[in-house]
């Protein structure tokens, strides 16, 4: 793994021999700390930071959450230390021009060719821009989105005023066609949300359908692939690859969103919005009297909802695709290592007699519970182990993560647990990190050992 220690330096060296060239000067003395202070403040800053979790240690398999990769440090940290802003050119030139690769790139995997993107700060904005972008092109008309789907979906329709409609989902977590049917039938609907990786089950929305469905009631098609964007690298229903069609289905939707922040190896926030059509950016147009003057070329802040916003994102995403590109060679490897370790886990709990996995994973994420005879007893022996797991030595703890599901989603999927009460929280890991595959047997057998002692 590449040594910061060694490279963080180079960083701060080869940005302040840049600014050298404009001349040296000294510091305002309001902003001169001492080292004295500085070192105790730090000090101070590390002990807090212990207050974490482990995100990047293989058995820290609980939230969609892991260190960036260290391209990805080092080309943040020598950006930021110019501080460039993405929102106009002649805030960040540089790091605009690196954006417009990075977006292209991307753009490129999902099949468009003719393109309009940018990176936000998050992907809950860039949903919130698809779903702007759907209310402009389609005033009037609601957005329809699974039970499954981001809760960001609803929030947002509620912050656009725009009427939001679940639909609900099928035994797999996906939205149910049926039921899209009969919403389309409605005619009230303008654009179909469908999802590529819910963030609760990993579950893929079934796109080819969905597009026909859409195309043949005359809505648009949205798609949040946030968390799973980046296994369209690996979409060759290969036995360490995923499902190939909802990803070739991407290339006839309206708009994409993908989170680099999360499988795309970035520190937050890094999310992109891309649409296939590069007219909507009629519907960003404004006026700004004192930023857009650098350049006739287009700035990133013409195309965005977002006025500032870091530039230094831009350049660790570009590092990072320079020397991990999007290709199955580069990042590929590291999703395929990330499904391998879910298969084995799901092999494992499906030979195991005091643990059931909930449902088989479609992407990397595993959701399972402590085998009991009714829901309340799974609710309290999945808490149970959720505490137990992530107790004592820290060499040992395997930090976990829940997941809320109701009685009828446990009865779709065949469980015949007690339904004597409505919900039950069950066990949900992320195997997002490439090195937790080698580690997959022997967080299994620790789960095994602490579910038996349970029972």
């Amino acid at each position: 793994m590449t040594d910061l220690q060694a490279w963080l330096p180079r960083a701060v060296g080869a940005i302040s021999a840049w600014e050298k060239e404009y001349g040296v000067f000294a510091a305002h003395p309001s902003v001169a700390v001492s080292d004295d202070a500085l070192g105790a403040a730090f000090d101070r800053l590390v002990e807090r930071l212990r207050d974490n979790y482990p995100f990047g240690h293989p058995r820290y398999v609980g939230q969609m959450l892991k260190p960036p990769h260290p391209a990805a440090v080092l080309g943040y940290t020598t950006a930021m230390l110019i501080n460039p802003n993405a929102h106009a050119l002649d805030g960040g030139p540089a790091t605009a021009a690196l954006e417009k690769e990075v977006v292209a790139r991307m753009a490129g995997m999902f099949g468009f060719s003719d393109h309009l993107g940018h990176l936000t700060s998050s992907g809950t904005i860039a949903n919130l821009e698809a779903l702007w972008v759907a209310r402009e092109s389609h005033p009037g008309k609601a957005i329809a989105y699974s039970a499954d789907a981001h809760y960001t979906h609803s929030r947002m329709c509620q912050v656009l005023g725009i009427d939001g409609i679940s639909v609900r989902s099928d035994a797999a977590g996906r939205m149910d066609l049926e039921h899209l049917d009969e919403v389309l039938a409605t005619g009230r609907i303008g654009t179909v949300v469908a999802t590529l990786g819910t963030t609760g089950l990993g579950a893929l929305d079934p796109l080819p359908q969905i597009v026909d469905r859409a195309r043949a009631a005359g809505v648009r098609v949205h798609v949040d692939t946030a968390y799973g964007g980046f296994f369209a690298l690996v979409a060759d229903d290969s036995t360490d690859g995923v499902a190939s069609a909802p990803y070739r289905a991407i290339v006839e939707a309206d708009s994409v969103v993908v989170d680099p922040h999360k499988h795309g190896l970035q520190p937050y926030g890094c999310g992109a919005v891309l649409f296939r059509d590069p007219t909507v950016g009629r519907f960003y147009v404004h006026d700004s009297p004192y930023t857009y003057f650098s350049s006739d070329e287009l700035h990133l802040g013409e195309i965005s909802l977002e006025c500032s916003r870091a530039g230094a994102a831009a350049a660790a995403l570009w590092l990072t695709f320079e020397v991990i590109p999007l290709t199955d060679d580069g990042l590929g490897q590291v999703l395929r290592a990330n499904r391998r370790g879910a298969l084995e886990w799901a092999r494992l709990l499906g030979e195991s007699s005091v643990l059931t996995s909930h449902q088989a994973p479609e992407l990397d994420i595993v959701t399972y519970f402590p085998t009991r005879e009714s829901l309340s007893q799974i609710d309290t022996a999945s808490s149970a182990l959720f505490h137990a797991a992530a107790a004592g030595d820290p060499a040992e703890q395997i930090h976990l993560a829940t997941y809320s599901v109701t009685a009828e989603a446990m009865a779709a999927r065949g469980h015949p647990a007690l339904a004597d009460t409505t919900h039950a929280r069950i066990l949900r890991s992320t195997v997002m990190k490439p090195e937790s595959e080698a580690y997959v047997p022997s967080i299994h057998a620790r789960l095994e050992h602490l579910a038996g002692k349970q029972r």
